[in-house]
């Protein structure tokens, strides 16, 4: 039997050449840790569907960070869950607002690691929506002004990069031109572009106690069908000013993350969310999946994709395992 010249077999049989032709490499330097700050003090609150991961006071949670860093990650991800909501989103721009309260601490006590914070209101309306509402609806345009004093107020507290994820139309280009008003035109924008009203996002609204009270956000997250709107919101947010694309969510979405790196010369980010998280250590606590190895591909597979950076809950325990 006659066998082509080129045999890809030669380039597996052992650990060292499949190390050497290895097309896509992980590194803990792609990886941002997500982080629930709460108020009060030395509050460890376990987040049911989401085994290793707390709500933390912000006491607890520099010492989380501290242990990010000194694994080597680059980056966290602040989300805030206040002591009280209301319609306005008060605590989401507030001064002494508990994310605000959490990145000045961070960057006094962890100076060399970066702070993103996430630019939303569903943490802190007592409706749960992402913006405000209007005759029962979530309004545009009046979001966007929140938005961005949220931003302002994020920038003042110290935060590296701000990340809007509430999926209004304009909220780049408001936010950039808020923060340049302000003084702020180094702060980078990490946008979530691409945000999909996934049912994978489950476990992280018992983590922000964001679930929305009435209704959906299908009105303004994008429709998981549909792939060519994600280049045109990329592009919108290019237009207005992003410095960072972001997918989201992840694994369910790998063609949009490969189209967004082939479409856009910007750095792509994608967020393997709470759902794809819950999945892998749920398959494994039944012993149906060797959870590092299930966990590995998948941040692999999001690499291989095209992202540049992956937000992950996995982050520290990939970081772990890449030590090794």
């Amino acid at each position: 039997m006659n066998f082509p010249e080129y045999r890809p077999r030669r380039l597996r049989k052992n650990e060292l050449f499949r190390k050497l032709i290895r097309e896509t490499r992980l590194s803990v330097d792609n990886l941002i840790f997500p982080l629930f700050a709460t108020v009060g003090k030395g509050v460890k609150k376990p987040i049911g569907s989401m085994p290793g991961h707390f709500q933390l006071s912000v006491d607890l949670l520099v010492k989380e960070v501290q242990e990010c860093r000194a694994l080597g990650i680059p980056a966290v991800l602040l989300f805030g869950i206040p002591d009280k909501k209301d319609e306005a989103a008060s605590g989401a721009f507030a001064r002494d607002g508990i994310v605000q309260q959490a990145v000045r601490r961070i960057k006094d006590k962890v100076p060399d690691i970066l702070v993103v914070t996430d630019v939303c209101l569903c943490e802190y309306t007592d409706h749960g929506h992402c913006g405000m509402i209007e005759k029962g609806e979530v309004h545009n345009d009046m979001t966007l002004e929140v938005l961005a004093e949220t931003a302002v107020s994020h920038a003042k507290a110290g935060a590296d990069m701000v990340a809007p994820s509430a999926m209004m139309d304009g909220q780049v280009g408001m936010i950039r031109e808020g923060l340049d008003e302000a003084g702020y035109e180094t702060v980078p924008i990490l946008a979530y572009s691409a945000k999909y009203a996934s049912c994978f996002y489950g476990p992280f609204r018992e983590a922000a106690e964001s679930a929305p009270r009435f209704g959906d956000r299908k009105a303004y997250q994008m429709d998981p069908a549909n792939g060519d709107e994600a280049i045109r919101e990329m592009n919108l947010d290019v237009q207005e000013g992003a410095d960072i694309l972001m997918v989201k969510p992840a694994l369910p979405y790998l063609d949009v993350i490969r189209r967004a790196r082939e479409e856009f010369d910007l750095p792509v980010a994608a967020y393997n969310v709470s759902g794809e998280f819950a999945m892998i250590k749920a398959a494994a606590q039944l012993g149906w999946l060797d959870e590092e190895k299930a966990m590995m591909e998948s941040l692999t597979a999001i690499r291989r994709a095209g992202a540049d950076m992956i937000l992950t809950y996995f982050a520290m325990e990939a970081a772990r395992v890449l030590q090794r």
